[in-house]
């Protein structure tokens, strides 16, 4: 028997593949199903079904494309109410995989139809438990999520409730040795505190897990309510997508429009500009945001950008360009792109330079955005005076910046203050500058 881990940095995701007696199913993959395929042809297995933990909130699955181009039958719970050809596979339910079984235990909490996939071995012993989001490494999901989205909805303190009861009743029961294969790790918004480690033990857990201590209901739901982090513009967007099933991801890509790096681009359209930072305020096109690629690309897009809102997008080669576009895609934002093009030859508009000195001598003269998270900003502010407003409420929320002085941005480490000067530039009325990683000492608060 062979289990293999498919992790994505990007999204911090983990998705799952278990081969025996070559037959092969994969829990939770991702949206790309190529490694999957892959995979199945160097071992020479079949793949014959398809797990969905839930319909997940942060990445498009591929599970409908990988079905149709296998005959693989999707196992998802019944409450999930999918809407592609689906096996339902609920508490108690198996399926064999050679002389092994793939059993379902219903786990609601991180959303009301999350399902934990226990692997069994010919002996009858349990090896492994596949959690999807509902328990991590060090932290179990949380349970915010589904307030307005789904076949099912539920408040948050309901699903914190049942996520109470589904790890001491059920979890928190199985063998110490059993493994812990979550769908995330560290980086991930679907909870708070994860390790940096992508599998544990029930034992392990039950030792370090903050979740998973000594603590009454009212106790847990309290705790897990608390502190969470924002919730991106897409997560909503994605549970219905999965409910339904997403198109083949390399169509899906195709159909971009590509477009000649000269071409006249219409001005309603949003900017993505995925340079890097210092080649974007050296020269850029007028009104567009800075989202360098990076290891966050997709999340910081699906912050940023809402679902079905158009927008170009800009990469300075061809390779660069391809891979935008497929991380756009793992979120299912490839047919929002009006238009894909390498670096336009003309660039009107450059970024004002941050002088370090200038804003020791006269901090009065500026104003000072603090585009970090709100969690970030209560653990300490690093200006006294600044005006605090998350990156991703940015945009929406511009009307709150006085525009009579220069603005400076600053985050944690320059990737997001260059994403924020860039939007808040947007205004024909403001000077906005990068503060990047330069912080003065006397303006950090004691």
């Amino acid at each position: 028997m062979i289990v293999e881990q498919f992790y994505d940095k990007g999204l911090a995701h983990g998705s799952y593949a278990i081969i025996n007696n070559h037959k092969m199913v994969v829990i939770d993959p991702a949206r790309d199903p190529k490694p999957y395929f892959e995979f199945a042809n160097k071992h020479a297995a079949a793949i014959v079904g398809i797990i969905e933990t839930h319909p997940h909130a942060d990445f498009v699955s591929s599970h409908l494309e990988v079905s149709q181009k296998t005959g693989a039958a999707i196992y998802v719970s019944k409450l999930v109410g999918a809407e592609y050809p689906h096996t339902s596979f609920d508490e108690g339910d198996e399926i064999n995989l050679g002389n092994v079984k793939l059993k379902s235990i219903n786990t609601p909490g991180h959303s009301p139809d999350s399902i934990c996939i226990l692997l069994i071995n010919e002996f009858g012993k349990e090896l492994a438990l596949f959690t999807g989001d509902t328990l991590f490494v060090g932290d179990v999901g949380r349970p915010d999520l589904r307030e307005n989205v789904g076949n099912l909805v539920a408040k948050k303190e309901e699903l914190a409730k049942a996520m109470y009861h589904t790890t001491r009743e059920k979890l928190m029961n199985l063998p110490e040795d059993v493994l812990v294969y979550p769908a995330h790790g560290p980086g991930s918004l679907c909870g708070k505190n994860m390790s940096p480690e992508l599998h544990s033990t029930i034992g392990k857990e039950l030792r370090e897990n903050y979740a998973l201590q000594l603590m009454n209901e009212f106790e847990f739901v309290k705790l897990l309510t608390h502190d969470q982090p924002f919730v991106p513009k897409y997560f909503g967007y994605d549970v219905e997508l999965n409910k339904k099933g997403a198109s083949s991801f390399e169509e899906a890509i195709s159909a971009v429009p590509r477009l000649n790096n000269n071409a006249t681009l219409e001005k309603r359209i949003l900017i993505i500009d995925a340079r890097p930072e210092h080649l974007f305020k050296t020269g850029h096109l007028k009104g567009s945001i800075n989202l360098q690629d990076g290891g966050k690309f997709e999340t910081w897009l699906g912050s940023i950008i809402s679902p079905g809102e158009s927008f170009y997008l800009i990469a300075n080669d061809v390779n660069a360009l391809d891979a935008v576009i497929r991380k756009t895609a793992k979120i299912g934002y490839e047919q929002q792109i009006f238009g894909a093009l390498l670096t336009p030859a003309l660039l009107t508009e450059t970024t004002p330079t941050f002088d370090i000195h200038s804003f020791n001598n006269n901090p009065e003269n500026y104003t000072i955005v603090d585009i970090r998270n709100e969690n970030e900003v209560k653990d300490g502010e690093i200006f006294e005076d600044a005006i605090a407003i998350p990156l991703p409420e940015l945009r929406e929320r511009m009307h709150e910046i006085p525009t009579d002085r220069p603005i400076v941005v600053h985050c944690a480490g320059g990737y997001r203050s260059a994403i924020g000067a860039s939007i808040i530039a947007q205004n024909p009325n403001a000077i906005a500058m990068d503060m990047s990683t330069v912080i003065t000492e006397f303006s950090i608060k004691q």
